[in-house]
């Protein structure tokens, strides 16, 4: 831990802050509470970069922190050689507040390291950049974004050339580095528009978003569907005030689809968010307005983007009218499926197809895949990991894959982009919602009749909300006790197995470690019960929560029901 107040002193007393900013520091100068907050220790630097909340310290979002962090990864790139300059990187930004001024921050920085940067023109898509990274033969690529996050955060996600998130040797590199440079003066910078004009910053834009719809639409696997019902089939788009504005309506127009009715106050770029509590698709409650409109149009589908656009969130009308939540395990399960047997229809299905889903991701992908003939793999939360098992398969010409998804509504499918992506998602789900209308059905009832041949499944996250500065500690010491004492029942059920993915030990209650998992290194405690269930728990790398992973099994709806308010009683009373 930091000496919070000599570096709280080093910041006031700094010549390199603002005047706003240094108004901003000595209003707290008498509130212990608040300076401890703001510089007990820095923002972790992870594989997948930054995030927290804006304001002036050392754990908060700001310039100089983005400056610290861009100058470290500049380092790492130089050390890579004059080739990798050359290459240089992408720069991306979202809606958010300071998002540019962030985003030119860090191109003056690496302009000023002589490394090459192509900056987007305006706001773009995270999957965009992942694209471009690899269409440019990049080195590198920056986002600033906070994804779905409340509007007082902000981040910086760190790309390599694969297009994907950093791997941890690289982020321990740039972490590694951080620890090396001062703040303020170890910092190399350029004025922005000299920059420019010496060729080191070039803008790009309507030429990349071409070349990325173009890869997009690729994806698509029957526009004759498409064609069919395009003259009554509506949907309802919203981005959230936020990326997707552009390129998701664009792309479901190249599709065929006619009918694509945007929610006007959210089309409105705002990183205030002003039209909902949180900009997350995941969250039903912010699909209000869409679900309005939905109505008054007689609309089929309501599609949402977070304000990154790399997630999508979807209701649909259900029997009796009324507009149903698919959720990302949900929607994940409807896509493979449909992927599968349209590209069987097609003659594009390859015969070594695999699937890639995340270990807290629900089982029921794993018998669609089986059912189907088609390789299923499990990694850990977060696409990086997927990016990982894509190169895998490609270096090994094992598989081919059709789809990745994780329960937390990201999507990903073809070779272009190497991170979840809203935009060619949404146009998939788009497609098959019309396959399913062309049959007369909603995708309720698609997902029903999926049930039925399947087998039902349930699935819940529950989160254990642990703010504060000592919220860090109460995490730790909630999975510590998981390990050290693991239960023996879970809401009454019988525990079968631990499997600990942080050490790779798979236990038994009466006989202790009996084998290893296939992955490990990643802090996750997953618990099968004696019925078929899986208890997960899992801290975010992101924000101050424990993540709690429900799946079941069951007979029917009421039975899958029944087990998950049993097993959410059980983890809330870990949170008590």
């Amino acid at each position: 831990m930091t000496d919070f107040m000599q570096e709280f002193h080093h910041w006031l007393d700094s010549p390199a802050l603002s005047e706003p900013e240094w108004a901003e520091l000595d209003a707290i100068k008498d509130d212990p509470e608040e300076i401890k907050s703001r510089f007990f220790a820095p923002l972790e630097f992870g594989t997948a970069g930054l995030r927290g909340i804006m304001g002036m310290g050392i754990r908060r979002m700001n310039r100089h922190v983005i400056c610290h962090t861009t100058q470290a990864f500049a380092n790492v790139i130089c050390a890579e050689g004059e080739e990798a300059m050359k290459k240089g990187v992408v720069i991306c930004y979202d809606c958010r507040e300071n998002s540019e001024y962030f985003a030119r921050m860090a191109a003056t920085v690496m302009a000023a390291n002589g490394i090459h940067v192509r900056i987007f023109d305006a706001l773009r898509p995270t999957p965009e950049l992942s694209f471009a990274i690899r269409h440019y033969g990049a080195t590198a690529g920056i986002n600033v974004t906070a994804s779905h996050n409340p509007k007082e955060y902000n981040g910086y996600k760190v790309y390599w050339s694969d297009g994907a998130q950093l791997p941890p040797q690289h982020a321990e590199a740039i972490a590694g580095e951080m620890t090396k440079i001062d703040i303020f003066t170890g910092i190399r910078k350029l004025d922005y528009s000299e920059a420019v004009a010496s060729g080191l910053i070039e803008s790009i834009g309507a030429e990349t978003d071409e070349a990325f719809l173009e890869k997009v639409l690729s994806q698509a696997i029957d526009k004759s569907v498409v064609a069919r019902v395009a003259d009554s089939f509506k949907i309802v788009y919203t981005p959230f005030h936020g990326c997707g504005y552009l390129l998701v309506p664009e792309a479901l127009r190249r599709l065929g689809m006619k009918h694509i009715i945007p929610v006007p106050q959210q089309m409105i770029i705002d990183g205030s968010f002003p039209t909902v509590k949180s900009p997350n698709p995941e969250e039903s409650a912010g699909f209000y307005l869409a679900i309005d409109i939905a109505k008054q149009e007689n609309c089929d589908l309501i599609i949402g983007t977070d304000p990154d656009s790399d997630r999508v969130g979807v209701m649909a009308r259900g029997d009796k009218g009324e507009f149903v939540t698919i959720s990302g395990n949900q929607m994940g399960v409807m896509l493979l499926d449909y992927i599968i047997n349209a590209r069987r229809r097609a003659g594009t299905l390859p015969e070594n197809a695999a699937a890639i889903k995340t270990i807290v991701t629900t089982e029921m992908a794993r018998k669609v895949a089986s059912e189907n003939g088609v390789h299923m793999v499990d990694t850990f939360t977060g696409f990086k990991f997927m990016a990982e098992k894509l190169a895998e398969f490609e270096r090994d010409s094992s598989y081919e894959y059709v789809l990745a998804y994780e329960e937390s509504y990201g999507y990903m499918m073809g070779d272009f982009v190497r991170d979840k992506d809203a935009v060619c998602a949404s146009m998939m789900i788009a497609e098959m919602a019309a396959y399913y209308y062309d049959k007369g059905m909603t995708l309720p009832q698609a997902l029903e009749e999926l049930y039925e041949k399947y087998g039902y499944y349930g699935e819940r996250t529950l989160n254990l909300i642990m703010p504060g500065i000592d919220g860090l500690e109460k995490m730790k010491a909630l999975m510590s006790s998981l390990r050290e004492a693991p239960p023996s029942e879970i809401g009454e059920v019988k525990v079968l197995r631990q499997r600990d993915y942080g050490t790779g030990k798979i236990s038994v209650p009466s006989l202790g470690v009996v084998d290893k998992t296939e992955i490990s290194g990643s802090n996750v405690l997953y618990f099968e019960l004696e019925d078929g269930s899986s208890f997960i728990v899992r801290p975010s790398g992101t924000e101050p929560k424990i993540k709690i992973y429900l799946l079941v099994k069951g007979e029917n709806r009421a039975e899958c029901d029944a087990k998950l308010n049993n097993l959410e009683a059980y983890a809330n009373s870990l949170g008590a």
